[in-house]
């Protein structure tokens, strides 16, 4: 319950938040919410410099986050930026959720809920805009969550997208930010060094892609830079030591899927590769150094690979909780979840900590989603 103090009396009402204070004293002079959204030159706090008033800010809960943005312009705008992460970071105030999308059980209509880092769910995310789109790809950008391109299907007729839409998960709202240069689908997708590439995928006509694309969220600009060396499908991304890596999928040049992994180091814009990766991954998520993934032929076995030596290791999935041979991949408190594909009555969420002893580092969890769970991302903020 969070409580606000004020000379020496403390607030500790259930109805008496940050939130409801704030409502509260607009609905009592409805002419000093249009003062302070119109002052813009008044300062964040009165009385206090910035610097400390957005630390002020910082300290308080992020659930009460998306009612301090509709207070005044230099409180929202703050509250969306990289500092108030950096900030809160600093101070190891940093709250970690899960975003899951999920499906109804009539595998009729999708949405984006919010589990706390103890599992209870907090809210449904506003619709995103635009059309239902399939096939996209997510990456987690400073406490936002960006959702890209993919294709939709309108009056019968399917088409890529190059549209990308924010998540801001602080203020509880979406925005259009700038397209693609080239519309895409199945494509690989990552966060390096505050910028987020695009790889591969297909693209308007169905042709596999070699193209790849950055994004600055300074400029809000996709640029295209070096090409794969052939084109790639079906593939995922991940970030490691400042580097791009690209597994998975199918390419034109091999029979099957690919083995091989191709590295980009964004200093050098370079390309290079290595062939001891991972084939027709149905899961994939990264905890600290390693990458997590489960094969297709092979769902009840971790693949966990360690870039530093390019090496896998293999670590059986117990039947425990679940007998299903099917994951979706969710990171919470420096531990691997591991949902079910397939809603069995009373089933548990299969938890994994490699930083466990060994022989303990598997339990169950009672963290999981409504409904069946298509993807899923942590955003600390």
């Amino acid at each position: 319950m969070l409580g606000i103090v004020s000379g020496k009396k403390r607030f500790t009402e259930t109805n008496m938040t940050f939130s409801t204070l704030i409502t509260q004293n607009f609905k009592r002079n409805p002419r000093l919410a249009s003062q302070i959204t119109n002052d813009i030159g008044s300062p964040i706090l009165p009385g206090l410099p910035d610097d400390v008033a957005k630390y002020c800010l910082a300290l308080v809960p992020r659930s009460h986050f998306p009612t301090m943005g509709s207070v005044c312009k230099k409180w929202r705008s703050f509250l969306k930026s990289k500092e108030l992460i950096t900030i809160r970071k600093l101070a190891g105030l940093l709250e970690e959720w899960l975003y899951v999308l999920t499906m109804d059980s009539d595998a009729k209509e999708s949405h984006w809920e919010v589990l706390d880092c103890f599992g209870h769910k907090h809210q449904l995310l506003p619709p995103m805009p635009g059309p239902v789109k399939a096939e996209f790809g997510v990456v987690v950008l400073y406490g936002k969550l960006l959702v890209m391109a993919g294709y939709s299907v309108i009056d019968g007729t399917a088409s890529a997208s190059a549209d990308v839409y924010e998540y801001d998960s602080c203020l509880n709202s979406w925005r259009k930010l700038a397209s693609m240069n080239v519309a895409r689908y199945e494509f690989a997708c990552a966060e390096v060094n505050g910028k987020v590439y695009v790889v591969g995928g297909y693209g308007v006509d169905g042709d596999s892609l070699s193209s790849v694309e950055m994004y600055n969220p300074d400029t809000d600009k996709w640029i295209l830079i070096e090409s794969l060396r052939r084109p790639r499908r079906g593939c995922f991304a991940c970030g490691f030591g400042g580097k791009l890596y690209v597994m998975g999928g199918r390419s034109s040049f091999t029979i099957g899927n690919s083995k091989f992994v191709d590295v980009y180091n964004p200093e050098g814009r370079t390309w290079c590769e290595i062939k001891n990766g991972c084939v027709m991954v149905t899961a994939h998520a990264m905890l600290g150094k390693r990458l997590f993934c489960m094969e297709w032929k092979n769902q009840r076995k971790l693949a966990i690979f360690s870039p530093e030596d390019n090496s896998w290791k293999m670590v059986p999935v117990p039947l425990t909780g679940s007998s299903s041979i099917g994951f979706r991949f969710g990171i919470l408190n420096g531990k691997l979840l591991l949902f079910s594909q397939e809603m069995e009555p009373g089933y548990s969420t299969l938890l994994y900590d490699p930083d466990a002893s060994p022989g303990s580092e598997w339990q169950t969890s009672e963290i999981k989603p409504s409904g069946l769970c298509l993807c899923c991302v942590t955003i600390k903020a």
